[in-house]
């Protein structure tokens, strides 16, 4: 597998290679990373910002059409403060900075999660970087900020529940395909393979109901240090999977 021509125009050479449309990655180990290194977890976080710009491009390379990162979770929110507080700083700044690195990547911006919890900051940089980016045609990049995935499965029933009170619907009516249309994003399709760097073997509420036939990967790497060469040892690993989806190979 090789690494082509200059910044702009380098591609992967994915031969025979089959690569997931739709990715999810769980963005785990920066705080281990830095304590590692006797730093403080903040400086693990700046390095893990700076590694999905990377990420971002590796994957827009290989073919990735959406990639969903978990970035903090509805749980996160039980750190310490001034992690927190750290951490919407941060988004604010990511998104400053590296927007015109996305546009030149063609890389549309879109988040998931609850966003009414949300620092009024971190609400307005979202929705600007979401509006500035609706035309990029590469890849989209969804980011979970303030994401559950029991959240997200609540959040669907309760819109449901809603259209069986106004008379809209009958229980009856309702299928697994209605609660999938009544998901935060429900034009992006479901990950075919989930990665999570930093060998903790859980989904810790990610994408829970799309995830129900999603290939996992699990790396004992920290995400500072996951790169390139991980990325495509996952690819080559999700390439030689049997999906069966409960039947027989054929």
């Amino acid at each position: 597998m090789a690494l082509l021509g200059n910044k702009k125009e380098k591609t992967y050479d994915t031969g025979d290679l089959k690569v997931p449309v739709s990715l999810g990655v769980i963005m785990d180990g920066n705080g281990r990373w830095a304590t590692n290194r006797h730093l403080p977890r903040s400086a693990g976080h700046k390095v893990g910002a700076e590694n999905l710009k990377e990420l971002c491009r590796n994957c827009v390379r290989y073919g990735v059409k959406y990639l969903t990162v978990y970035a903090f979770s509805t749980e996160n929110w039980a750190r310490p403060q001034p992690e927190v507080d750290f951490l919407m700083k941060l988004f604010v700044e990511l998104f400053d900075k590296y927007d015109e690195e996305l546009a030149e990547e063609g890389i549309r911006v879109r988040f998931t999660g609850d966003d009414s919890e949300l620092p009024k900051k971190v609400r307005e940089v979202c929705k600007t970087a979401e509006e500035r980016s609706k035309n990029r045609p590469n890849m989209q990049l969804i980011v979970a900020l303030n994401y559950g995935g029991r959240r997200e499965i609540l959040n669907s029933c309760r819109q449901i529940a809603e259209k069986v009170k106004a008379g809209e619907i009958d229980p009856s009516d309702i299928t697994e395909q209605m609660l999938s249309d009544n998901m935060y994003l429900p034009d992006v399709p479901d990950p075919e393979l989930i990665i999570r760097p930093s060998g903790e073997m859980r989904l810790s509420n990610f994408l829970l109901w799309e995830s129900a036939y999603s290939e996992f990967w699990v790396s004992d790497t920290l995400w500072p240090d996951f790169g390139y060469e991980h990325l495509t040892q996952a690819f080559r690993d999700f390439a030689s999977r049997d999906r069966r989806f409960g039947g027989l190979s054929k």
